[in-house]
């Protein structure tokens, strides 16, 4: 009998590697998202953790809490994920959803007990649910709203 050499793959094992590759990337592209959304929101929860820095530097030093410019807290213009609001009519940051604005923020000054609630809202996978974080002035961080 007469064989020739034969080079290449035969198409059940093509369709057996495009399957192998199918079952992987079913597993793997739904985790890839959910870490990919965990660190948007670690983001906002360290920009948020500067706002409390912030404004416990500024209360420090004056006695009251402030607006985001004037204790100096700006995120790049080029920030498309969450907004930020300290209640004073200060938004800082901008959402791709023009229908999300970020309040709740509230800041007291040195009349009552000095005290301020910072939230951040942002929309992380597109959808119209929008992920919400407020932190206050004793430093409990929470997610009010989760967009995952």
């Amino acid at each position: 009998m007469f064989h020739k050499d034969r080079q290449g793959f035969t198409l059940v094992e093509l369709m057996i590697v495009v399957a192998i590759i199918g079952i992987l990337a079913a597993i793997a592209i739904p985790n890839f998202l959910k870490y990919q959304a965990k660190a948007k929101q670690s983001e906002a929860k360290a920009n948020l953790k500067n706002v409390y820095t912030a404004e416990l530097s500024y209360l420090a030093e004056s006695a009251v809490y402030a607006s985001f410019s004037v204790v100096g807290f700006g995120l790049s213009a080029d920030n498309p994920r969450y907004q930020y609001d300290v209640g004073l009519g200060d938004l800082v940051g901008k959402t791709p959803l023009a229908a999300i604005t970020c309040s709740g923020g509230t800041s007291a000054g040195i009349d009552s007990n000095p005290g301020f609630t910072s939230t951040g809202c942002g929309n992380i996978d597109g959808d119209v649910a929008i992920d919400s974080w407020f932190i206050n002035d004793v430093n409990v961080l929470s997610n009010m709203e989760n967009d995952v």
